[in-house]
């Protein structure tokens, strides 16, 4: 066999491996917001820029502004990049995360969620809902401000575990622990995103507003279901349900437990006001 077209095949397939890997977790996103989003709510407080590849979300006295994607999804890695409001943004909230049905009483619901603040440090406020139930809060203080420059978010769900990623950085795991009594988000779910200001965080300080909170990378890593056989979206066909995604790696592990120290503010887990006997997922979840 002629040496130099072994060469030739072998820089291929490594050129083709390492551009599918870049193209899963890495890609460079032209996806337009329509591709894949539209807006629900606040039209008039949404503006579409860089050619639809990023979209501003308002709010002020009148409204704020939301989108949630076009299809339901049982299972993927799901990816936004976002800036929050600068300013005295106390009392707003800006969103991204995944929901079933969310007016019904047994929802499912995976949470990011940015509590405005007056400068650093920010509140990230994370959260699970497993057939209506939620009260599954952790907070983390971010160690940026996120307000300055875009940042990455991720949420990887398959039948094994659900994990939080800021920056790549995984700061939370809700692993699948049904057999051991606990619940796990299993309803197709849409991905949303808002802008908002419920009463329960505060006076919001208008005469900053309005607030502006910024959404790029609109490309979807998901298992689309248009029915409710959320198993076919277990299949190993999907790149986030292979088996190297079942647990954290080590490195992974390591990152999360440096997060867990420095920048854990809260977890119902440890709340024992709350929960004098945490709740079943808690032991499985450390």
């Amino acid at each position: 066999m002629d040496y130099c077209w072994v060469l030739s095949l072998f820089a291929f397939v490594v050129v083709v491996v390492v551009v599918s890997s870049v193209n899963a977790i890495g890609r460079v996103d032209n996806t337009s917001f329509y591709d894949n989003y539209h807006l629900t709510w606040g039209f008039d407080h949404a503006l579409l820029t860089n050619q639809e590849k990023e979209i501003q979300l308002s709010i002020d006295t009148s409204s704020g502004s939301g989108f949630e994607s076009n299809a339901l999804y049982g299972s993927g890695f799901f990816h936004i990049r976002m800036k929050i409001p600068e300013n005295n943004s106390s009392g707003v909230i800006s969103t991204f995360y995944l929901s079933s049905t969310p007016s019904s009483s047994d929802h499912d619901e995976i949470d990011f969620e940015f509590l405005g603040n007056n400068g650093p440090p920010y509140t990230l406020h994370t959260n699970l809902y497993t057939n209506g139930q939620g009260a599954r809060e952790q907070q983390f203080r971010l160690w940026f401000d996120p307000t300055k420059q875009f940042h990455s978010y991720n949420l990887l769900w398959n039948q094994y575990q659900i994990v939080f990623f800021v920056d790549n950085v995984p700061i939370r795991v809700f692993k699948n622990s049904t057999e051991n009594g606990a619940s796990y988000p299993s309803k197709p779910m849409h991905i949303v995103a808002s802008v908002w200001g419920p009463s329960w965080t505060g006076h919001i300080n208008w005469s900053q507003a309005p607030f502006q909170a910024h959404y790029q990378r609109f490309h979807v890593d998901g298992c689309v279901l248009n029915d409710y056989d959320i198993p076919k979206c277990y299949s190993s066909k999907y790149w986030w349900n292979n088996n190297n995604l079942w647990k954290l790696n080590p490195q992974q592990r390591g990152s999360y437990q440096n997060v867990r120290h420095n920048y854990l503010t809260y977890d119902y887990c440890s709340d024992r006001s709350r929960y004098p006997e945490p709740p079943p997922e808690c032991q499985f979840n450390q």
